[in-house]
């Protein structure tokens, strides 16, 4: 490697929202992250879920039709 071209290599500390703390190497001194592997929701079990469901329920839903509609209308 050539002298004077790199930055230079330090370690630093990488503080997140929820208050943990990594050291690790970097070029940059103090870094701050709001969401780290600690505090984030896909990591902890925490991620909620949403059921979208398929085509056929967004189309009721979208409209208005119940089961209670669907047999009225077959009688």
């Amino acid at each position: 490697m050539k002298a004077g071209v790199h930055p230079e290599f330090k370690q630093t500390v990488i503080t997140c929202a929820c208050g943990a703390e990594y050291e690790v190497k970097s070029t940059r001194e103090d870094l701050r992250v709001e969401v780290c592997s600690a505090c984030h929701p896909f990591y902890t079990g925490k991620r909620q879920r949403t059921s979208s469901g398929g085509r056929i329920e967004r189309f009721r839903r979208k409209y208005g039709y119940t089961e209670s509609t669907e047999e009225e209308e077959a009688e």
